[in-house]
């Protein structure tokens, strides 16, 4: 197999990466008075610009370059045609099957799955609409409240941060719930507040095995029974989306209340199957479905747009020019909405548990720096705690800038000083400022020669800070979708660039093997002594001071 470094198209970037290391952004501007139209791109639900990146037409050509070298367009037929493209796990990548309203089916291993996905769909809203309706009723014959929906990983961030991002959509009848963390704090806060008649509780794991969810999911059915004073109360309060059947209906829920999953379905790209049911219950299935339908939309714009105007492909070629060529070691997620406030851990999951990887598709080591550390914040908050560090610090950090035009609840005046900052943060990463300039603005003020001298190193920013700008009209089901999905589709070219696995997750899975073995050793108050010296003392100083 061809390693990438050996592409010509690498081969030039790499020499070229030198020379645009001594390019400012400022002249870049100066020079091509196109350079916004050139490098926008205008979708059905949102603006990306991108101009403000150190890039000139050179380095856009040859990018292009690089992603028809590694042949993308037949990468991207090949996933959503259904072949097994996850070769680690021999499964396919059909989590656009899951938004597909063409008439077209998607056949695997000749069978039509789109029959299956519509089942599900179908089960969803039939489920979605009797707890949402008052005919879905707990034990006592009360109707439904509250939903704890206890998951971790995919199974919990997505719904999560659709649900809170999309929370002026819902009619606040009913209450969703969250429970991820295996720290018993996070369950007994939780539960603390609700009532065991009235609620219900969704268990999301694949295997039903997985054991922070397992062990959340044991002590809710153990607070539910110890209220209702009988294990059958389980089949009114749980359901569950699994691909384990025999776990679940073991475990108390009844079949018909079991949402089935599928292998081709990763974790992290499962918001849109049956793991969407909290959304569905507390938006309603309706804005369910636009969510779909905005998702969908932004599968067609990756399928039928060229490579120069297509999103998510720009996003994933920057993102590889800014961190494998250019050196940059992380990236910032910063939405300028509220209600996006957990699109930064759900992107920081989807980006890094699949492309933060260091072996390629022929199982040898990579040379190059595959993806950046995600991390970010809501942007106002993100400008009076680390935008000094974005501004001055000795690292790069490129940022996505996330906006829209209307606010979702709009209050006299906030909206416009909110996009002041949003425009303002993105122009003066990229421009800075010259220590001639704060001369000369010191001066006016009127300050003494000497106390300028002092002052004017501090107050220089030197710019070329790389970003890329989305800015929708509003926030909306459809808004959401399509913004997601263009992440996703992102993620996917960034793998197929960097020649690794963008659907498997082995690093993820050699902890929980690991603290499977280490919880039997603390149960059973037998420690190895196979463990290395600092686990097996941190082990017996926590053994050794546990209160009985």
């Amino acid at each position: 197999m061809t390693s990438r470094t050996s592409l010509p198209s690498w081969q030039k970037l790499t020499a070229h990466a030198e020379e645009m290391k001594q390019q400012h952004m400022v002249d870049l501007f100066a020079k091509d008075s196109e350079r916004f139209s050139k490098y926008s791109i205008d979708t059905s639900q949102f603006l990306f610009d991108y101009s403000k990146n150190v890039m000139s037409d050179e380095t856009h050509a040859l990018l292009l370059n690089l992603a028809k070298e590694c042949d993308v367009e037949a990468w991207r037929e090949k996933m959503f045609t259904g072949e097994r493209i996850n070769k680690t796990e021999n499964r396919s990548v059909l989590h656009t099957a899951l938004r597909n309203h063409s008439s077209t089916p998607t056949i695997v291993d000749g069978k039509n799955i789109s029959e299956g996905v519509q089942k599900a769909l179908n089960h969803v809203k039939a489920f979605s609409d009797k707890v949402r309706n008052g005919e879905w009723l707990g034990y006592s014959g009360k109707r439904i409240t509250d939903v704890v929906s206890i998951g971790v990983g995919g199974s919990n961030l997505g719904p999560q941060m659709v649900t809170e991002a999309l929370n002026e959509y819902a009619n606040d009848e009913i209450q969703v719930h969250y429970v991820s963390n295996v720290d018993g704090t996070q369950v007994a806060n939780v539960l603390r507040e609700l009532t065991p008649e009235t609620t219900l509780f969704i268990v999301s794991s694949k295997t039903f095995t997985t054991s922070e969810t397992m062990t959340n999911a044991t002590t809710a059915m153990q607070w539910l029974v110890a209220s209702s004073f009988n294990k059958s109360a389980i089949a009114k309060h749980f359901v569950a989306v699994s691909s384990n059947k025999e776990k679940a209906t073991a475990f108390g829920i009844e079949e018909e209340n079991i949402f089935d999953m599928w292998d081709w379905v990763g974790g992290r790209f499962s918001l849109w199957s049956t793991i969407g049911l909290p959304i569905a219950i507390y938006l309603g299935f309706d804005y369910f479905v636009e969510l779909l339908e905005g998702a969908s939309e932004m599968d067609y714009h990756f399928c039928n747009t060229p490579l120069e105007s297509n999103a998510p492909v720009i996003m994933a070629l920057l993102s590889v020019w800014n961190t494998t060529f250019l050196g940059s070691q992380s990236q910032v997620i910063l939405p300028y909405d509220q209600s996006l406030h957990m699109l930064p851990a759900y992107l920081q999951q989807a980006e890094m548990e699949s492309n933060g990887k260091s072996t390629s598709w022929d199982g040898k080591q990579i040379s190059y720096t595959t993806v950046p550390a995600l991390w970010g914040e809501i942007g106002i908050n993100g400008q009076h705690a680390f935008y000094q560090y974005l501004h001055q610090g000795n690292t790069i950090v490129p940022a996505d800038f996330i906006g829209s035009v209307e606010s979702l609840i709009p209050v006299d005046n906030h909206h416009d000083i909110l996009m002041s900052n949003f425009f303002a943060q993105t122009q003066a990463l990229m421009q800075g400022v010259t220590e001639a300039q704060v001369r000369e603005e010191l001066t006016a003020k009127g300050m003494p020669t000497e106390e300028i001298d002092k002052v004017a190193p501090h107050k220089v920013h030197k710019g070329n800070r790389p970003s890329n700008t989305i800015l929708m009209q509003k926030l909306t089901p459809k808004a959401l979708g399509s913004l997601v999905a263009l992440y996703e589709h992102k993620i996917f070219v960034q793998g197929i660039l960097l020649q690794i696995c963008s659907f498997d997750q082995w690093g993820v899975e050699l902890g929980k093997g690991l603290a499977n073995n280490i919880h039997a050793e603390l149960t059973d108050n037998k420690i190895s002594e196979h463990h290395d010296s600092s686990t097996k003392g941190l082990m017996t100083f926590y053994k050794k001071n546990q209160i009985s």
